[in-house]
């Protein structure tokens, strides 16, 4: 299909490149060309060790594009549609994927494809979508269509750190009108549990973060409340608000102290949600006593998504307005600039970055 241009990791460093070559689609898959990628934490995780991932690999995995071809089978979206990719490569056949939960296809998960190729090498697609690739080849259910005219920045958020966050709320928590939301860090995943919050009704609604800096776009979101972790004592300062504790806890930045931090916050019945990445061997401690109060620590992949679904009523609320978009997207970056959002990532400078192409 021709020499793209995209950024891969060869297991020493990320570096872009312009001489990758992406073969054409299948049967059931989709090639899309990529107009806008966002810098999701998950892709840093790839280059630091903390997601274990086979080298070499073509990064990014929250894009949106038009399509440009399609394989046999394939008939829901043609050639110059608009889709947001989803990183879901689930199979649609299972029991799991029947009973509507394709994050839990076994099928979709640890079984990367390679179709990519530089020279003589095959590159292996990152989270089953590659979306910092110029062009790129998906399974048909990943690809979903979207409005014309929802910016390609903005759409390409959809793909993951929307569809994590509010869909952590809205499908995993099923936070109810009226309750209580305690979000532990407001990086690209916690402002969409904040607006999620917002969306769902909670009435009280704290952000925790500590960057004071991040108090005016945590608000923007749906926060009612700002604790700065630095200057505070966390638990303290959220039972200022919440004597009683939370509803619900959401940890969004994958650090066994704070994983401890979000169920200590749990009021009775409460749920302390996971959503942070930490190395895969991290272990976290709480006291087990503190559960007979009926409180429970849920896991959350993929905010428990169905992509087909949510993408579209995610594009919808923010079409209608209530859900921001444009606001997350902190600064584009043309995608030989990687190396620049990554650092300005790395110092907290962005809600996101996005890349364009």
């Amino acid at each position: 299909m021709g020499v793209v241009r995209g950024v891969i990791f060869d297991g020493e460093a990320p570096r872009f490149v312009t001489d990758l070559e992406v073969r054409s689609p299948g049967p059931g898959e989709v090639l899309v060309g990529i107009r806008a990628a966002g810098l999701c934490h998950s892709d840093v995780s790839v280059v630091d060790g903390t997601i274990p991932f086979p080298v070499p690999v073509v990064l990014g995995h929250e894009g949106a594009g038009v399509v440009e071809a399609v394989g046999e089978g394939v008939s829901h979206v043609v050639p110059g549609d608009h889709v947001a990719l989803s990183t879901l490569a689930n199979c649609g056949a299972c029991a799991e994927c029947d009973r509507g939960r394709p994050t839990m296809c076994r099928k979709a998960i640890g079984m990367p494809g390679r179709p990519f190729r530089r020279g003589d090498t095959r590159l292996y697609s990152f989270a089953s979508n590659s979306a910092f690739a110029e062009r790129t080849v998906v399974k048909a259910v990943q690809a979903v269509k979207i409005p014309a005219d929802l910016p390609m920045a903005s759409a390409a958020l959809l793909g993951c750190g929307v569809l994590t966050g509010i869909g952590a709320v809205l499908n995993r928590a099923r936070v109810g009108h009226g309750e209580s939301v305690v979000v532990i860090g407001t990086g690209g995943i916690g402002l969409n549990v904040l607006q999620g919050a917002r969306i769902a009704g909670a009435s009280t609604i704290v952000a925790v973060d500590a960057n004071p800096a991040k108090k005016a776009v945590a608000r923007q979101f749906g926060a009612t409340h700002f604790v700065d972790a630095s200057a505070a004592d966390t638990v303290a300062a959220v039972r200022d608000i919440l004597p009683t504790g939370a509803d619900h806890a959401f940890e969004c930045v994958g650090s066994a102290r704070l994983i401890r931090q979000a169920v200590d916050l749990l009021d009775r019945r409460g749920q302390a949600v996971l959503l942070g990445v930490p190395p895969a061997d991290t272990e976290a401690s709480f006291l087990v006593s503190s559960m007979y109060l009926d409180k429970a620590i849920l896991g959350c992949r993929y905010g428990l998504s169905r992509p087909q679904r949510d993408i579209a009523l995610y594009a919808e609320l923010y079409r209608t307005g209530r859900l921001l978009l444009d606001e997350l997207v902190t600064r584009t970056y043309p995608v030989e600039d990687f190396a620049k959002a990554a650092a300005d990532a790395a110092e907290g400078r962005l809600a996101r970055g996005v890349l364009t192409f």
